[in-house]
């Protein structure tokens, strides 16, 4: 089977991506060139060395690591009570009427508050910590899920229920495969939306992390110490979507298109 994506066309995408991030690092050089005041504005390179100081130094690698596991166990626990819950909202028009209105007040309760109120209840711990994150992220994904259990194949359910297949059967080789892309979905959406509440927390209440760290050179006026670790978890971040999370969603969605 040959890939649904050209050759050509993923190489094209490369450069100009390539070219695109070039433009960016000279965009940013010249206005930190027009401002000259490197404090406030420093530029790429002066960043740069930063990095590579922190890099040296072992702390970057350290904090980085750290957040790194938060996010991974909050994105773990959420997702996998995010999907439990919207497949059961999506298939039952009852309990979806009795828990959306809980949905709907989650949704949009600050991520502030809900970690101001967590440190505030639980402790300045990481079990906090993480089930700040957790609470934040969940409403997200229950839902994506819901949604796209709303979206399932009614003919296939039939199928299902003629052959008498059990409902372990029925969630592994009817529900799962149709929802996959919208977990896949979720998965993407919520990553990018838990490592920058990770950050938040860090910031308000952990003694280590990038959160941590940026709250350590925010107080000392430090711009270039602040974006060097803010671009680090950013290419960390970058990593996990490229070479993880889009083949995974690629896979996937491939189900639907093998069907045509």
């Amino acid at each position: 089977m040959t890939s649904g994506i050209p050759q050509g066309r993923r190489t094209g995408g490369l450069v100009s991506a390539v070219l695109s991030l070039a433009a960016f690092l000279a965009l940013w050089a010249i206005v930190a060139a027009l401002v000259a005041e490197p404090i406030t504005m420093p530029g790429p390179m002066k960043v740069g060395t930063v990095l590579m100081d922190e890099l040296a130094s072992g702390r970057l690698i350290s904090h980085t690591g750290i957040t790194l596991l938060r996010v991974i166990a909050a994105f773990v626990v959420a997702m996998a009570i995010g999907v439990a819950l919207g497949l059961v909202l999506g298939r039952s028009r009852t309990t979806d009427t009795w828990v959306n209105p809980w949905l709907v007040i989650l949704v949009n309760m600050p991520a502030l508050v809900v970690t101001v109120l967590c440190y505030i209840w639980i402790g300045l711990n990481e079990v906090a910590a993480v089930a700040a994150v957790v609470i934040n992220k969940v409403p997200l994904v229950t839902v994506m899920v819901r949604e796209g259990a709303r979206a399932l194949r009614p003919d296939l359910d039939d199928m299902a229920r003629i052959f008498r297949m059990t409902p372990s059967a029925r969630l592994r080789h009817v529900v799962l495969p149709q929802m996959a892309p919208y977990i896949a979905g979720a998965a993407r959406a919520g990553l990018s939306l838990i490592w920058k509440i990770v950050l938040v927390v860090e910031f308000l209440g952990r003694s280590s992390g990038v959160g941590f760290q940026i709250h350590l050179n925010f107080s000392m006026f430090r711009v270039a110490h602040i974006l060097a670790y803010a671009f680090a978890f950013i290419l960390v971040m970058l990593v996990i979507e490229y070479l993880i999370l889009r083949p995974l969603e690629r896979h996937a969605g491939r189900w639907r298109q093998d069907g045509h």
